[in-house]
């Protein structure tokens, strides 16, 4: 077996966007933090000052930033978990709780 075990910072836990039972918690690694990457992400993406030159410009630039390439889709540097409520109620996790998260993989042998 291959293992992988990474040390991350809880940084934010949102309720489901749908309202089902569970939650969101959203991760940011030590090394992250340590970098000096631990200001509060804006709902928006990093600021970015966009010149435009012309409508259709403007237009293109609009659509990449809404679709997570400037900012609305997944940030950068944090991993995301949906945790069922039950087991993030017997985690009790809060904002700032240092967790570990470990990957197994199973070896198989031939194809």
């Amino acid at each position: 077996m291959i293992t992988m075990k990474k040390e991350f910072v809880v940084k934010s836990i949102d309720s489901a966007p749908d309202g089902a039972p569970y939650v969101v918690l959203s991760l940011s690694s030590l090394k992250d933090l340590k970098e000096g990457n631990q200001n509060p992400p804006s709902p928006f993406g990093s600021p970015k000052v966009m010149g435009f030159s012309n409508m259709n410009d403007m237009m293109k630039d609009l659509n990449k930033m809404m679709s997570g390439a400037g900012g609305m889709g997944m940030q950068s540097g944090i991993t995301q978990l949906k945790l069922e409520m039950h087991e993030y109620k017997e985690m009790g996790l809060s904002v700032g709780d240092k967790v570990f998260l470990e990957l197994t993989k199973e070896e198989t042998l031939g194809v």
